[in-house]
């Protein structure tokens, strides 16, 4: 990695430092700038627009999150990675809430721009997720420990989603209801994985 390289980790670094912290639309190139003790022309020569320093952050917390949780290699069979690959959103959730706030506003702040390029690169930073469960859903059906699933695409997407979006809701909601407050947030989300699991589990 040359210096210039190095210069722009960095600055990635502590710009995502500032997502976590505070709503992206908060977040300015001064405010980067000054992070790094660095002018704003500065920011603009590495990064020429705040939506690619954005997705840049985004990547980074993608493959983060996937270091840090999503290692299934110690479980010893498909349906036990299977549960701890869903489980490790509720790790999430419990650990880092404001790693799921700032995908939140990552997902509104992106689709109210011309992000087809943007959303592209991102979408192919988080394959390697579906690539652990899928490999971990072959295991299951060679070891017989889940069931096959007609179209396991649909179930990976409809799952995925459902959990991420629930996941996300409860990090970012403000418990406006008196319902709200009623349950525990990890106790819906673990509620949801156990659906998941009893549709998956042979």
């Amino acid at each position: 990695m040359n210096f210039m390289e190095m210069k722009k980790e960095i600055i990635i670094d502590r710009a995502l430092k500032l997502f976590l912290e505070k709503p992206i639309l908060n977040v300015t190139i001064k405010d980067i700038s000054e992070a790094n003790g660095v002018g704003e022309a500065t920011i603009y020569r590495y990064f020429q627009t705040k939506e690619n320093i954005l997705v840049l952050c985004a990547i980074k917390l993608t493959h983060k999150l996937f270091d840090d949780y999503f290692d299934l290699s110690h479980y010893d069979n498909g349906y036990k990675k299977i549960k701890e690959f869903y489980y490790c959103f509720l790790y999430v959730f419990k650990n880092h809430p404001e790693y799921l706030r700032f995908i939140n506003y990552f997902d509104a702040y992106v689709i109210n721009k011309d992000s087809e390029n943007v959303l592209r690169i991102y979408e192919a930073s988080i394959d390697n997720y579906k690539k652990v469960f899928i490999d971990a859903y072959n295991e299951g059906i060679k070891d017989l420990s889940i069931k096959e699933i007609k179209d396991i695409d649909i179930f990976y997407y409809s799952t995925t989603k459902s959990l991420l979006e629930l996941c996300k809701r409860e990090a970012t909601s403000n418990d406006l209801l008196v319902s709200d407050t009623k349950i525990d947030k990890s106790i819906l989300i673990e509620k949801l994985i156990n659906i998941i699991l009893d549709n998956i589990k042979k």
